[in-house]
């Protein structure tokens, strides 16, 4: 089997003809960034960069590839290296902000690195010191982590048919997985498996390695251009070195899985944001007034002016409990972990989690109210704010973030250790 296979049937010319042709780049080492605030810095020289052309890409489906390039360039992937590694070592609030600012550029460009920060913290909780030293060695040289999600087949998204095998030939690896977000421009694939104990573990692959092949076939209405699609592996031979023991999370608190949710947040929060500048823009230069209200100009318009003031407080509301959980969470990774913890970092991301959610639906939807008629146009493509907002924030329901709070506030109760908490 081969990297890279066919598209599917419900994929774009474009994206196919550059699934096939395209593989990423030779890593080579990264700017190291110095400090949080060049940090942030960087990601809004970037974002002014993807900014350009993100509508196009969106409409047709047209891959990335440059782009991630030049993003991996720029350091910003290692940011969250320990500085006693070679690393910036910056703040998950640091972390929160850089996101939100790409993804107000454009989304699917901005979500496509957002496996390798879960999985830098989950090297952090759970990895010896060799490990350590050899994925935090891996990202300043400029190599890409991507992710092989859950599988699609099965009943529930906690049952895994994929194997981690010892052979007489060492570890193999075999299985089928989607949403693989960020697979198709990765160096390394991690992905959930059960080790021959009936274990869970993660395992990396590397994306050329031969029985590795990511299938560009994703195709949904939002997120367009994540390549979000399917990974098999068949056979692929696995370093001792790249299983990490992901049951251990049982056991071991950690902060894995509320940094992955913090990005989550961050993600819905940058569409928002885009939505919402987008509406400003379009009310700003091409509404009109409606014919009832005397008005010369839509931007007087008391209805619009309330409407606006709602969003802009609601948005503002929602980036500060997102920057506020990115502060909790490095007040929590100051100190050693504890169950108790690790639970106050998950209910404070599941907080944001909630908020930045309702924004990114509420802003992407009132746009059209606001700018009228001509913003539904498909020369100006507005409808990818909710197509983008809509997808990405059923990465896992909010209604069961609200449940966590819930249960924590009435009754004690520590939410579950897992990556979507």
């Amino acid at each position: 089997m081969t990297p890279h296979s066919s598209r599917s049937a419900g994929q774009t010319e474009t994206g196919s003809a550059e699934a096939l042709l395209r593989r990423p780049r030779e890593p080579r080492p990264v700017y190291r960034i110095r400090d949080d605030d060049e940090a942030v810095d960087i990601a809004h020289r970037l974002a002014e960069r993807f900014r350009t052309g993100a509508s196009e890409r969106d409409r047709q489906r047209r891959l990335p590839f440059e782009e991630i390039e030049t993003y991996t360039e720029s350091g910003l992937g290692a940011i969250t290296v320990p500085k006693a590694y070679g690393g910036t070592g910056a703040g998950y609030e640091t972390l929160a902000r850089v996101f939100e600012i790409l993804c107000a550029a454009d989304p699917s460009l901005g979500q496509i690195p957002q496996n390798q920060f879960g999985v830098l913290a989950l090297v952090a909780d759970i990895g010896t010191e060799a490990q350590k030293a050899r994925v935090y060695a891996d990202v300043l040289a400029g190599h890409r982590i991507g992710n092989a999600g859950p599988e699609r087949k099965t009943k529930l998204v906690t049952i895994s048919t994929t194997r981690l095998e010892a052979t007489s030939r060492g570890l193999r690896l075999t299985g089928e997985r989607f949403y693989s977000t960020g697979a198709l421009f990765a160096h390394y694939i991690p992905t959930r498996a059960v080790d021959d104990e009936g274990r869970a573990v993660q395992v990396w692959a590397r994306s050329g390695q031969p029985g590795v092949t990511i299938i560009d076939d994703w195709a949904a209405f939002g997120q367009r251009t994540t390549a979000s699609g399917t990974v098999v592996f068949h056979q692929v031979a696995i370093e001792p070195e790249l299983v990490f023991p992901v049951h251990a999370f049982k056991d071991k608190p950690g902060l894995a899985g509320p940094v992955s949710q913090l990005i989550q947040a961050a993600i819905d929060a940058g569409i928002a944001r885009a939505a919402f500048e987008d509406a400003l823009g379009f009310v700003r230069e091409r509404a009109r007034p409606w014919v009832d209200s005397g008005l010369s100009q839509a931007t007087d318009d008391p209805t619009i002016l309330h409407s606006v003031g709602a969003l802009a407080t609601d948005l503002h509301a929602a980036q500060e409990i997102l920057y506020e959980a990115g502060r909790t969470i490095d007040a929590i990774a100051a100190a050693p972990v504890t169950a108790e913890s690790s639970a106050r970092a998950s209910v404070a991301v599941a907080e944001a989690k909630i908020l930045t959610t309702e924004i990114a639906l509420e802003a992407s939807e009132r746009l059209f109210d606001l700018a009228g008629s001509a913003a539904t146009r498909a020369a100006h493509n507005l409808d990818r704010h909710w197509r983008n907002a809509r997808v990405h924030t059923l990465h896992d329901p909010v209604r069961w973030k609200i449940h966590l709070i819930g249960n924590y506030a009435l009754n004690g109760i520590l939410p579950n250790r897992h990556q979507w908490n």
